[in-house]
């Protein structure tokens, strides 16, 4: 990661894809080199023609034909040989700008994955650079290279004749003519169906992960025929935008075919007239199909080009919305004192503050919880104390310093989170604990999956620690899967432990383990937050904070600002009563 943020520094996206492209400059000159003798190459052909119509025919000579012929079998595999170099070094031009992008570009999607807003789109970040990349492998990506040399083929034909030069040069306006019309009307179909096509995906994989609710609700043909004509818009979209590009591919086909044909019939009226050669009127037709080949290329990959155009476009707009990361100075470890001063949060794509003006200080060996009906902010706060969500005013600090002081990879060895909706990932279970580190500490795994009260669950598992879980938890019950999140919210050691919901889905024996936790900690030192609905949630806290309509109600100890709670809600009833009386 650290690679990742100091390789790109540019001022914006433009600037990152850019600087990707620079990275593989020696490539491009390697392909243009190529190209350069290639494109030489392509005259062998009509140059043997007219050395075999002019001369070896002329003089019946076998020695001259066999020296030929040898010559031109040699210029042949030399081709050969430099045509595939260049097809090796394009799909390493490719390979090497997505793998300089790959960590770039996923890195912006999960951090764009925060965004509420976002979560409903389909992320097509991999793809639209996965489009670049075969855009820039394809041969259709030569013309580029081989477009330049059309001149110089056309120049050669006026060589053996001014006609037959008019003819190629008038042949080949039509082509560029029709490329233009095919640039201006397959656009929109081209972007329509791409995007019925992610409409689709996204449909299917919210189904796919809702698979036991469809099931459970007996919704399968409701959603099969919502899915349906999804996906018949989205192949309707993709057939449309076929049958365009595909008139304009097939017309550019058949009038080359009917140009070479022309360019002959011009030649053989000119020999007839006594102002060509028949070798010249061969090699005639055979410069201006090659001189023609690349813009009939570009013709045929220009869904290829539409699709890496639209894709540069999306990652310029997802790597716009999302910047690097910062390098942060590495902080030493905390100790677990948590302040919120003034905070007011404002959450990711939305203009309507969830939370307002919040302050609490939180010191080593306490447990706050943080109680307030649905929808008042609890797990706003949870996003925010995590760094998950930044703050609109106000600052979190740990230790003294901002959250955005540390890293995400630091400040997740110093918080440890568990979500209220447990996501557990398609490993096994030390590597869902260790969270997915690369080379998980067995000792760490097991210290945190005791301390979370989840060692005897996990070795009553099929293959204990090693079992594997599929995404999203598999077979596991809500409460087994909330453990394990406690676990890997306590792998590390972490100085501050924050839990949203923590106790939902425990039964008596998982709520004895949470509370048990959440005293281990207190007794280290460190410092536990708890969002909770239930009363059992707050047991082992120490300080209670309750929000309303986003905003603090009452901070305190827990017991006192238990017993304001319930004056103000026994005052409240009684006016109430009174009223009634009236």
């Amino acid at each position: 990661m650290q690679k990742l943020k100091s390789a790109f520094r540019p001022a914006n996206a433009k600037g990152e894809l850019r600087q990707a492209l620079v990275k593989g400059k020696g490539l491009f000159w390697s392909l243009g080199i190529f190209s350069v003798f290639v494109n030489l190459l392509m005259l062998t052909g009509p140059l043997f023609m007219l050395q075999v119509y002019d001369r070896v025919l002329a003089s019946r000579s076998m020695a001259t034909l066999t020296a030929l012929f040898l010559l031109v079998a040699a210029l042949y595999a030399i081709m050969g040989v430099l045509d595939y170099a260049r097809g090796r070094v394009a799909a390493r031009i490719g390979a090497d700008f997505q793998n300089t992008l790959d960590a770039r570009v996923f890195d912006a999607i999960l951090r764009r994955s925060v965004i509420p807003s976002e979560r409903a789109k389909p992320a097509t970040g991999l793809r639209d650079l996965e489009s670049v990349q075969r855009f820039m492998s394809a041969p259709v990506v030569f013309a580029i290279f081989d477009i330049p040399w059309t001149p110089i083929f056309i120049l050669a034909i006026f060589i053996f004749h001014p006609l037959m030069g008019w003819l190629a040069i008038v042949g080949g306006l039509i082509l560029i003519t029709v490329t233009i019309l095919n640039q201006m009307l397959t656009k929109k179909p081209q972007l329509d169906a791409q995007m019925a096509s992610n409409r689709s995906e996204a449909f299917a994989e919210g189904l796919r992960e809702q698979g036991e609710l469809v099931q459970g609700l007996g919704m399968r043909n409701a959603v099969l025929h919502r899915w349906k004509e999804n996906r018949d818009a989205a192949l309707g979209s993709q057939i449309q935008a076929s049958d365009q590009t595909g008139i304009f591919t097939t017309l550019s086909k058949t009038f080359r075919f009917f140009l070479q044909s022309a360019m002959l019939a011009l030649g053989a009226y000119l020999v007839l007239k006594g102002q060509l050669s028949p070798g010249a009127m061969i090699a005639g037709s055979i410069l201006m199909g090659r001189a023609l080949a690349p813009v009939d290329q570009a013709i045929g990959g220009w869904s290829l080009f539409q699709r890496a155009r639209q894709g540069w476009s999306s990652l310029e707009e997802l790597l716009n919305s999302t910047a690097p990361e910062p390098e942060h100075t590495p902080l030493p470890a905390a100790r677990s004192i948590l302040e919120a001063q003034q905070v007011t949060v404002v959450p990711p794509g939305e203009k309507v503050a969830t939370l307002r003006m919040l302050s609490f200080r939180l010191e080593p060996g306490q447990a706050l919880g943080v109680i307030g009906p649905s929808g008042s902010g609890k797990s706003t706060l949870a996003r925010v104390l995590t760094g998950i969500w930044p703050a609109a005013s106000g600052k979190v600090r740990l230790d003294g310093a901002t959250l955005d002081q540390y890293s995400p990879e630091a400040l997740g060895a110093q918080i440890g989170y568990l979500p209220q909706d447990v996501a557990l990932f398609n490993a096994t279970v030390t590597e869902n604990i260790a969270r997915l580190a690369a080379e998980p500490d067995p000792a760490k795994v097991v210290e945190a999956a005791k301390k979370a009260g989840a060692h005897e669950m996990i070795l009553n598992l099929s293959n204990g620690y090693d079992t594997v879980l599929m995404s999203g938890g598999g077979r596991l019950s809500g409460g087994q899967k909330q453990r394990i999140g406690l676990a890997r919210a306590m792998y590390g050691d972490p100085a501050i432990l924050i839990l949203d919901e923590p106790n939902s889905n425990l039964d008596s024996e998982g709520g004895n383990a949470l509370n048990q936790a959440i005293r281990t900690m207190k007794e280290a030192g460190k410092s536990v937050i708890i969002m909770a609905h239930r009363p059992s949630g707050i047991t082992e806290c120490d300080l209670l904070l309750v929000i309303e309509n986003g905003m603090l109600k009452a901070f305190g100890p827990r017991d006192e600002v238990l017993r304001e709670q319930i004056k103000n809600y026994n005052q409240i009833a009684g006016s109430i009563g009174a009223e009634g009386k009236k």
